[in-house]
């Protein structure tokens, strides 16, 4: 039965040649086909992609196109070119306030979205509230760089979140603040992609915090998939995605007073 918004209805994009895409750690079996990408359509998809289309539509740059529903029933997305985040160079001061301004400007248009009735989400993590939808995976392996093009792709596990919550992740995967970092070096990356975002002082009061506890959720997470066998986060535990997330979060706890001064 069609979804009565008619987000999920059929759109005829016969698929060519595909190519099986690397990269991914939750979705399986996604392929590019041509200039389009071809993934999984689960329960959240009708919902995320209102989303993508309410941004689209607000003229908001960064977020990938969604074309509709193949012969298969999977979703068909834009393909985009260009280089993954984690194979680019580590991002300088400015592009860092740049990626900042660019996710001020997703929420902004976020804001005043209004999910379709009945609207349910893929929550991995459960935010620290609901204020607007959020991308929820905004980190480096989730954006592609094709010379001064940034688009932000892999939107599944969008839900409602709070801009505090997204901005931490945001921060710590690109500046990125992890184990073995220099506090001195990593501040003033920190404030890079803070002041890009144009945090107001309450934010900026309340962040460093927020880092920890937001990268700390990422290292519970995949403990707790170890723990039952839950996939994929036992095998990401098992290649050591725990030990990267527990590190990253010690690491900001024990220089709070470095975050604190540098978003003073």
């Amino acid at each position: 039965m069609a979804h009565p918004s008619g987000l999920d209805r059929l759109t005829s994009h016969a698929p060519d040649r595909e190519e099986p895409l690397a990269g991914g750690n939750v979705a399986e079996s996604v392929v590019r086909s041509g200039s389009t990408v071809r993934k999984p359509w689960t329960p959240a998809t009708p919902f995320v992609h209102a989303f993508l289309r309410h941004l689209h539509a607000k003229g908001v740059a960064g977020v990938s196109a969604v074309l509709g529903r193949d012969e298969q029933g999977r979703q068909v997305l834009e393909f985009v070119p260009g280089q993954q985040g984690e194979s680019a160079p580590p991002m300088t001061l400015a592009e860092l306030r740049r990626l900042g301004a660019m996710v001020r400007a997703i929420h902004d248009a976020s804001a005043d979205f209004v999910p379709p009735p009945g609207a349910r989400w893929d929550v991995a993590i459960p935010p620290d509230g609901a204020d607007l939808v959020c991308h929820q995976d905004l980190a480096p392996w989730n954006l592609i760089r094709d010379g001064d093009t940034w688009t932000f792709i892999d939107w599944d596990a969008s839900a409602p979140g709070t801009r505090l919550w997204d901005l931490a992740y945001l921060a710590q995967t690109f500046a990125p603040l992890v184990a073995g970092g220099d506090p001195e070096a990593d501040a003033p990356r920190l404030r890079a992609v803070v002041d890009g975002y144009d945090l107001d002082a309450a934010g900026r009061a309340a962040l460093p915090d927020k880092l920890v506890v937001r990268t700390r959720a990422m290292y519970d997470l995949l403990a707790d998939g170890f723990r039952t066998g839950a996939k994929p986060w036992a095998r990401l535990w098992a290649e050591g995605h725990g030990v990267h997330w527990g590190g990253a979060a010690d690491y900001l706890a024990a220089h709070l007073p470095v975050w604190r001064s540098a978003l003073r």
